[in-house]
């Protein structure tokens, strides 16, 4: 069926769309119906309830959720209770983990004051809040098109059409999607967000800011044995299974009913192409110090995420002609910290001041730039500026030195100051990967089903599933430079780099064969970030697809 063949639309007038139940989607609502209680506002959802697609840590810094819900610590159906009460920081060895001494640990990564737990169902419990107030929410809706208007201002968001086939002809469940239509949209996708990306391009908003920057953080939910629990205890490292030359580190949380979050985040800018996330993910849990911990535990989920890095000087211009970004579809991640939460929510906040402001004035679909002008002063980008060298230093330097660079400006910032000034990220995470002959293959870690695991049954506990019969959501625009380049030269790193086993490289007597198993898509969006040629774009499925996320 063709374009002009397909039904028309239905459309829906708001004052505020909103694209994305995440923190910082959830504060903008609740935030503009605490302004203004006629405002009519609607947020759309991609997972099939909120929460299913959303991963962090999560040590969270509750000072901006004081601002928004400030009874919300009294209300005893809020998630997040576990108060952190020990938290270290190790060097790892291959045998060996060495405490950093806390005198040495630079303030601002104090999380005393910080809770554990998760974010998902923090959204779970954030979103009846916003309904209290009149937020409309529609989960299990992909916004897949941003709807212009004559003068090219952004005039909201289209669903997605269900009951599309793999062969792209409706079958007899086809659903023409919905016109969300508002006054002003915001785009609160997350990392890497399909949406934000366009608009990105369209507006031109990265035109005076660094390369964007990502990392993968791949994350297990394990219940542990009592006697091993150490409720509120908070543990980083870096080092071990990663080389000096490749950025990331370990986080381990203890919270909730002997509940252990742990987690691996490798940097994308690394070179090796053989280089695994998920692999080295699975190889730290072995170390001596990590594997005691997991002894007659039972790992309970799992899933992966990209992260942004860029931070201060990647956040591209926020706001356009019709609507803003928010949270990490803007980039508000506090790379040392391991944070982003708290930005989330606090640009989510500042975001529907600006709009509210805004609609208050008579003003429809022009630009909030307002918001634009005030990020920078706002606790964000304070927050931000603070920490904008460490990824630099890091990327730069190396583990080694890199990290010691790193804490002499966190001390440096505490004082108000940086020898650095603002350094840059360099090129894009998708041109860093040298080619294959430079490296020599690693070898996997062969899982045991106890401690250790594989990608697939790993897939398997984020609950993922797609309608087998819809297009294929991970665009590959030339298949002939897949196979000339990504698996020529660089000997098909997609097979490494994806955590859920979406990407093979099949050898057949005809030559090899890409294959995608887009039915395994926990939507991490690390191919979109990592493929070398920029040639793979992650879409949204059909809505509903995709994780399931219990907890995560």
């Amino acid at each position: 069926m063709s374009a002009e063949e397909l039904p028309p639309r239905e459309s829906m007038e708001f004052d505020v769309v909103i694209v994305g139940a995440g923190p910082s989607g959830l504060a903008a609502a609740i935030r503009l119906k605490q302004l203004n209680a006629d405002l009519s506002v609607v947020v759309v959802e991609k997972g099939s309830e909120v929460g299913a697609h959303i991963l962090s840590g999560a040590v969270i810094d509750p000072t901006p959720l004081d601002a928004l819900l400030p009874g919300w610590r009294e209300d005893t159906s809020c998630p997040l209770n576990t108060h952190v009460t020990d938290d270290h920081f190790y060097v790892m060895t291959s045998k060996r983990s060495y405490k950093v001494p806390s005198i040495l640990v630079p303030p601002m990564l104090n999380n005393h004051k910080n809770l554990i737990g998760s974010l998902g169902d923090l959204c779970r419990w954030l979103a009846p809040q916003a309904e209290a107030l009149g937020v409309e929410i529609y989960p299990g809706f992909a916004a897949t098109e941003v709807l212009y208007g004559d003068n090219g201002e952004v005039r909201g968001v289209a669903t997605g059409d269900m009951g599309i086939g793999r062969d792209g002809q409706p079958k007899d469940s086809y659903t023409r999607g919905m016109e969300l239509l508002g006054k002003y949209t915001l785009f609160a996708e997350g990392a890497r967000g399909s949406l934000s990306k366009q608009l990105i391009a369209k507006f031109k908003l990265d035109k005076d800011s660094d390369a964007p920057k990502f990392g993968i953080g791949l994350k297990e939910i394990w219940q542990i044995d009592p006697k091993k629990h150490k409720k509120g205890l908070v543990a980083h490292s870096f080092g071990w299974p990663l080389s000096d030359n490749i950025g990331g580190g370990s986080f381990l949380y203890h919270y909730g009913d002997n509940l252990v979050s742990i987690g691996f985040v490798v940097h994308l800018n690394y070179e090796d192409p053989y280089l695994s996330p998920f692999d080295n993910f699975q190889r730290f849990k072995t170390h001596p110090s990590i594997s005691k911990i997991f002894e007659g535990a039972k790992r309970i989920s799992y899933g992966a995420r990209a992260i942004t890095e860029g931070g201060y000087q990647s956040v591209p211009r926020l706001s356009f002609p019709g609507g803003a970004l928010i949270g990490c579809a803007a980039g508000f991640v506090n790379v040392p910290r391991i944070k982003g939460v708290h930005n989330a929510l606090g640009s989510g906040m500042l975001a529907a001041e600006h709009v509210a402001a805004a609609l208050k004035a008579g003003r429809t679909n022009d630009e909030p730039v307002e918001y634009e002008n005030a990020w920078r002063e706002s606790a964000v980008g304070k927050d931000l500026f603070k920490i904008r060298n460490i990824k630099p230093l890091w990327s730069n330097f190396g583990t080694r030195v890199g990290v010691v660079l790193a804490g002499f400006e966190m001390w440096c910032a505490t004082l108000g100051f940086s020898f650095f000034g603002t350094l840059s990220h360099g090129k894009p995470d998708r041109s860093t990967l040298d080619t294959a002959k430079e490296h020599e293959p690693h070898p996997p870690v062969k899982p045991d089903g106890k401690l250790t695991f594989d990608r697939l049954s790993s897939v398997f506990l984020s609950n993922t599933n797609h309608e087998e019969d819809q297009p294929v959501h991970l665009k590959v625009a030339d298949l002939a430079l897949q196979k000339t380049s990504e698996h020529d030269v660089f000997a098909g790193p997609s097979g490494r780099y994806c955590p859920a086993g979406v990407y093979e490289w099949v050898e057949e007597a005809a030559g090899p064969r890409f294959v995608i198993n887009a039915q395994n898509c926990v939507h991490c969006k690390t191919c979109d970030i990592k493929d070398p040629n920029g040639n793979i774009t992650w879409v949204p499925p059909e809505g509903g697809g995709g994780p399931n996320y219990q907890g995560m």
